[in-house]
């Protein structure tokens, strides 16, 4: 068994401060062995992570289209943000990559995709997320697993780490996998660990996302 956070971001991403040996110290610390890097509009971050980490990096990449976002994984190049949802997931088939909605259903995010896009979209999609460590719980964060259960989707979590303490704190452990279809039969296996960003952290992610966004952090 592996233990995959399969929603991480790497300094790559305009929002997150997490250097690549940094994300690999704190694998290590926490037993993760299996991460999933997922930057904004790029690749490059998870190739680079990839070539240097002793575990498995999945290369895939948190996709801006005008009704949300979407994750596409198991990529070999970066695919333009801005596309419709469906053009999008073209762009992920056409590498034989898998379809992942991020946080969806989310009421504070602007960048969460709505009910009337997932159901417009629900047949082009493999995985919903179903845990999300910075889903605030002020909204039902028995959603997606709602959704994922009613349309028979696979389900992932993933800590949405964009600094490097929140590493870890939602998790699957799975069995290992060799490729895109193998994954999906081992997260069909997967069990689902781990909690909430705390308040604290919550405030310290923002803190640094802002400085990053002003050029101030690195």
């Amino acid at each position: 068994m592996i233990k995959a956070d399969l929603h991480v971001h790497t300094l790559y991403s305009g929002d997150s401060s997490n250097s690549l040996d940094g994300i690999i110290e704190q694998c290590i610390k926490h037993g993760i062995n299996c991460v999933n890097i997922c930057d904004h509009n790029t690749t490059e971050g998870a190739w680079k992570l990839k070539a240097m980490a002793p575990f498995e990096v999945i290369v895939s990449e948190e996709i801006e289209t005008p009704e949300g976002e979407i994750m596409g994984l198991f990529l070999t190049e970066t695919i333009p943000a801005g596309l419709s949802p469906e053009d999008t997931i073209k762009q992920i088939r056409s590498q034989e990559g898998l379809v992942c909605i991020p946080h969806p259903f989310e009421i504070i995010r602007s960048s969460a995709m709505k009910a009337v896009t997932l159901e417009r979209i629900k047949h082009l999609i493999d995985i919903i997320e179903v845990r999300n460590a910075k889903t605030w719980p002020v909204q039902d964060v028995n959603r997606p697993l709602r959704f994922a259960r009613d349309h028979n989707l696979y389900m992932s979590a993933g800590s949405d780490a964009h600094t490097l303490i929140e590493i870890g704190n939602y998790y699957v452990e799975m069995p290992g996998f060799s490729g895109p279809g193998d994954f999906l039969s081992s997260l069909a296996h997967g069990i689902i660990s781990g909690r909430g960003t705390s308040l604290p952290t919550h405030c310290y992610s923002l803190g640094c996302r802002t400085l990053k966004k002003l050029g101030l952090r690195k």
